[in-house]
Parts: structure tokens; sequence; C-alpha cells
């Protein structure tokens, strides 16, 4: 275990490990909180213009749809401008090469970069990261843009949805942060991560090879992606600064990513406020809340409604089993509340239920009292825990000068959501559709909905 549960040593040694992690000082004043998908993607089209030296963007996928392309010409246009400018973005490998989930046969995205490289002598870097031989079994889900020395780190990948195009959007967190040495060591780790391994092919330069044909390549990259991390001084800060330490992990041994969070959870002493688009926590992570709950800590937890879910398929469109995936997450909703509802009735644990129209929830991360933050992909699910690729900035604010900030983006994040007081406030089994019904007896019935939460 990392900490002894429910103790008050437990609680005094995540506090001390987490003061001991190496930190990078951030002006308050270079730290900004843009909260809507749309200043977000103006702001990336503004750092895409007007760097100078370099861009590095990391994200699950930059998709081939109005908002991708505006995105990729912008890089284009870039690289015309300023030949020298150095260009890379990492996206999933799998990923890039089908379309979405339940939508149907596709080429997928790397289409679009075969056929902008074409257009161009010196095409941006667009390298394809390969975690695992399938999709499945893990894949990369580092995130964080870097405009010369100005860090842009959200959950979002880059698409229509998720920049809020055409008044639909898929909520996220958009910070911007501006230091040079944060910046430099992101950029150092992907170089350090990726490219000492030729499974990370780059589509500009043509047809890649398939994942197929690097069994070895992906096997040692994946043993080398469990090893890397980020390259961090520890310096003082002072009364004006934050402190900032990026983290990565992979799998479940060694992974000080998911070390962090559970010290962040363990060292709550008076409120915890966590976000997650997927509730499937880890038992982990279910249990240092309940230990939490237990120090008597006031727990809130903002979680997607399933009509908020990106794969919840709505009346009249066709049903496809993916459509299942957020009643899942609405039945392990419940059973938390059921396990956890004295605690709701003392006041203590808050359940936030978010949803806003047809739009969708994305948001992950969470709030230590006002000593700590964490920004990341990591959605606090078992994929997460040990299959895919994570990071996340771990935001220190001894002199608690980024409160106000932080204060204005939970209750952004609060606007659309319904407080749950029990089950009852939650449809029942028998209101679901009938396919979903069934499909979850089903998978009752074989007993494997261990497995299949497993890699949700």
């Amino acid at each position: 275990m990392f900490f002894l549960k429910k103790s008050l040593p437990g609680a005094i040694y995540c506090q001390t490990r987490l003061q001991q992690l190496p930190t990078i000082p951030v002006d308050v004043s270079s730290y900004n909180i843009l909260e809507t998908p749309h200043r977000c993607f103006n702001r990336i089209l503004e750092l895409i213009a007007s760097a100078k030296e370099r861009i590095l963007i990391t994200a699950l996928y930059l998709q081939d749809d109005e908002i991708g392309r505006q995105v990729l010409q912008a890089l284009y246009d870039a690289k015309e401008k300023n030949p020298k400018l150095y260009i890379r973005v990492y996206v999933d490998f799998h990923r890039a090469q089908r379309g979405l989930i339940g939508k149907g046969p596709s080429l997928g995205n790397s289409e679009l970069y075969y056929k902008m490289a074409k257009t161009s002598e010196t095409p941006p870097a667009i390298y394809g990261v390969p975690v695992k031989r399938r999709e499945i079994f893990g894949v990369m889900h580092l995130k964080g843009f870097v405009f010369d020395n100005t860090v842009l780190y959200s959950g979002a990948s880059i698409n229509d949805v998720y920049m809020g195009y055409n008044g639909r959007y898929r909520l996220d967190r958009y910070h911007e942060i501006h230091s040079a040495e944060l910046a430099n060591t992101m950029c150092a780790f992907a170089t350090n991560a990726f490219h000492p391994n030729f499974a990370v092919q780059d589509f500009s330069q043509g047809v890649v090879k398939p994942a197929k044909e690097m069994r070895d390549e992906i096997r040692e990259l994946r043993r080398h992606l469990t090893q890397v991390q980020y390259s961090v001084k520890n310096d003082k800060i002072c009364n004006y600064q934050i402190g900032v330490t990026p983290i990565a992990g992979l799998g479940k041994k060694g992974n000080q990513l998911n070390r962090t969070i559970m010290w962040l959870l363990g060292a709550a002493r008076e409120k915890l406020f966590i976000c997650t688009p997927y509730f499937n926590p880890p038992k982990d992570v279910s249990s240092a809340i309940e230990d939490a709950l237990e120090r008597e800590v006031s727990v809130t937890l903002v979680v997607g409604d399933k009509v908020a879910n990106d794969f919840f398929i709505r009346e009249g469109e066709n049903f496809s089993p993916v459509g299942a995936v957020p009643y899942i997450y609405e039945q392990n909703l419940k059973d938390f509340i059921s396990k956890n509802q004295k605690f709701i009735d003392k006041g203590l644990l808050k359940i936030m239920l978010w949803k806003d129209g047809n739009n969708t929830y994305h948001v992950k991360g969470m709030y230590v009292d006002s000593n700590f933050a964490l920004l990341t992909g990591n959605n606090l699910n078992p994929r997460a825990w040990s299959l895919d690729l994570e990071n996340g900035l771990v935001i220190s604010d001894p002199f608690h000068q980024l409160q106000e900030k932080f204060a204005h983006e939970q209750q952004y994040l609060l606007r659309h959501t319904k407080q749950i007081g029990s089950v009852d406030d939650l449809d029942s089994f028998e209101s679901y559709p009938e396919e979903v019904q069934k499909l979850l007896k089903k998978v009752k019935r074989l007993r494997a909905s261990i497995f299949i939460k497993q890699l949700l």
C-alpha cells in the first residue's frame, strides 16, 4: 500500500512525499485558465501563428474534420513562413488509422496527414506512437502543447467537438503556463521517450509500417516508456510563485503518476474536488476516496451523466454495443453511492452529475485542500491505471496564490451539474433501452464485467 489507511500518519506521509516532489517555479502572473473550448481553440491558432522556434503537440488524435484541418493548415502555414521552425506532433499510432468507434469503416486521420504532406517539401512531422500492438490494450494518452516557451495543457484532443465548433462542445480543462523550463522539460521528454525507437513513425514521410510488422520494436518501446520520466530540477518556490511537476506513467508496476495520484488523495485534510468523465475507478482510487471520507474530508465528485458520454446513443440512432458503455458507468456510480450513502447523508460526499444538452463531458483532475491541484489526461480508470501512457502536471500552491483562479474554474465546471442524493435520483435499470438491458444481462451472466471494466 502507498499509505496507512485512514490514519493521520498516512496523511502526513503523503503530504511529505508531495512536498518532496521536484518542482519548476512559475510566476503566478504566468498562469492562466482559459475555461472554454472556443478560447482554447483560438489560443492554439494564435500561438501557432506567433511561434518562432518550436511547436510540440501531444494528443490522442488530430482529427480529419474542420477544426483538425484548420490546425494542421496553421502548422503548415507556420512551417512555410519559417522553414526552420521545429514542429513535432505526436498522436496515437492506432487511433490515427481508424475512424470513430461505432461510425463504420474509415481510413482514419492518417489519410489527411499523407495528403497534406504531398503539398509541401518540408511538412511538419506527425508521429504515430504505438504503445501496444493493438489499441484496445494501450494507447498514447499524453497531453500538452508547447509553443516556444508557453505550455497549453488540456485533456482535449483536436477535433470539432473538443474545440466547440458549430455550437456543440466536449468540456475539458485548458491551462496556459508560460515557463521556458517547463517547455524545455516537456520537449526533452518527448525526444527521450519516443525517438530511440523505430516503432515511432512519421506519417508525413509516407505510408508507415503496420503494427504486425513491428512486434519487437513495439515491445521494446513499451518497456522503454515504463522507465522514462521527466527530468526536473528541484528549485525553491518564492512567495509569488507556484510549483509545477510534470509526471508520466505507464503500467501497474512502478507507475509514478499513479503513485502521485494516491499521495494526492491520501494527503487531503479538509477537501477534495475530483473530476472524471467515466466513473470506473480502480480499486485503489475508490479505497483512497473512502478513506478520505472516513477522515471526514469533504469530497466533491464531478462526474458526467450518461447522456454526456461520447458513446451515448440517442433515441432514433442505430444501436451499437458500445452504446452500453455509459450505462455501465452509471451502474458503477450507483454501486459507489449505495456503499457510501452515509457520507452523502452527513454532507461529506457530494456527487455532482454534469449534463448540458447534447454536449459531452471530458474533465479530469483534482484539487486537494488549497495546496495542490492535478492537471491530467488520466481518467482515473483501469485503462489509465495500467494500459495507457499518461501524464499530468502537479501544481503546488503553498502560498495559495492560485486559489481564486482555481475556485473560479470549479464554479465554471459545476455550472451544468445537479447534486445526486441517492441512487433514486438516477435512472432505474428497467428504464434503460431494451438493447442495453439485454447486453448488460448477458455480460452479468457470462461474468465478463470485471474483464470489460479493465478495458474501459
